[in-house]
């Protein structure tokens, strides 16, 4: 049924981004994401639904079938999306042990990929914290790739106008760099505004950082890239997608219907190798634990909970 449900999943993805996304091209109305959030950023409202699920002291995991293209062929393996709240320092941009004026609750993604290239293995991880009392971009995003050939990292975190961009690898082109890009919206950040609710997904024209995940492993220009965004309305579900025409690049996460939304699958297309392929993720399980205190050896049972 699982690959049944992503065979769907992928005609109606191919459909929309063929359908429906050019037709946003010619859109030349300035989009909301374009304006600065410098001085004000709107206050977000919050339901007591949405309050009663994140504000237990747990986090939602979900592990999900990975398929990954790396090097021209598909690679199979485990992903793992874990939400949770929790205080963040706005002025340090770490998570807040003691409370502090400058605390700020966020919603935080920790994903996790997991798979092999013939020999040897790929560990992905991304960090992203996103603000909720306030309507603005993620005030950071943090990343990683390990693999036996080296490590990469890099980080973002918000500057007034602006993201301090970090970067760390054994590529000597990339070397060791600091540098500053536009405040605009993080692919890593659209997972977790999907769950604050999908309609409110911006649509049409707009820029977008793409993911730490991507820019590390196709080594691409880290900034905003103009793309098209467009949300889709389904039987059981939504459908978002975004499209960057100069990365011949889409992406696209379906969710749930109803609240919680979680995120049903995604979909990353582009040329890898020099031929097109489709990276997917589809979900398998999910739970709510505290996991930071299952760490016993009597807890690796909840493993199984997730289809580890």
């Amino acid at each position: 049924m699982k690959k049944l449900g992503l065979i769907i999943f992928s005609a109606l993805f191919l459909w929309s981004c063929n359908q429906s996304m050019e037709n946003q091209t010619e859109d030349t109305a300035t989009p909301k994401e374009l304006e600065t959030e410098s001085t004000i950023a709107k206050d977000r409202k919050l339901t007591a639904e949405f309050s009663d699920y994140w504000y237990q002291s747990k986090a939602e995991i979900s592990s999900y079938e990975l398929s990954q293209a790396r090097y021209g062929e598909m690679r199979e393996g485990t992903a793992i999306l874990i939400f949770v709240t929790e205080p963040f320092d706005r002025n340090e941009l770490i998570k807040s042990d003691i409370p502090s004026e400058s605390d700020v609750r966020v919603l935080k993604l920790n994903a996790t990929r997991d798979f092999v290239t013939g020999i040897y293995p790929y560990k992905i991880m991304s960090s992203t914290f996103l603000p909720l009392d306030t309507q603005e971009h993620a005030l950071k995003a943090v990343g990683s790739i390990q693999e036996w050939c080296g490590l990469t990292f890099q980080q973002l975190t918000r500057d007034n106008d602006s993201y301090d961009v970090e970067l760390h690898s054994y590529f000597q082109k990339e070397g060791n760099k600091n540098f500053k890009i536009d405040f605009q919206m993080l692919e890593n950040e659209i997972p977790l505004r999907l769950r604050l609710g999908p309609k409110e997904m911006p649509t049409g024209a707009i820029q977008v950082i793409p993911s730490i995940e991507f820019l590390r492993l196709k080594h691409v220009e880290t900034k905003p890239y103009e793309a098209i965004a467009k949300l889709s309305e389904l039987p059981d579900g939504y459908l978002y997608s975004v499209k960057y025409p100069e990365l011949e690049r889409t992406i696209a996460f379906k969710t749930e219907k109803q609240f919680p939304f979680k995120i049903l699958n995604w979909m990353d297309r582009y040329n890898d190798g020099g031929t097109p392929q489709v990276s997917t993720g589809s979900l398998k399980k999910t739970i709510m634990t505290d996991y930071w205190n299952q760490n016993k050896l009597e807890n690796t049972v909840l493993r199984d909970s997730l289809g580890l």
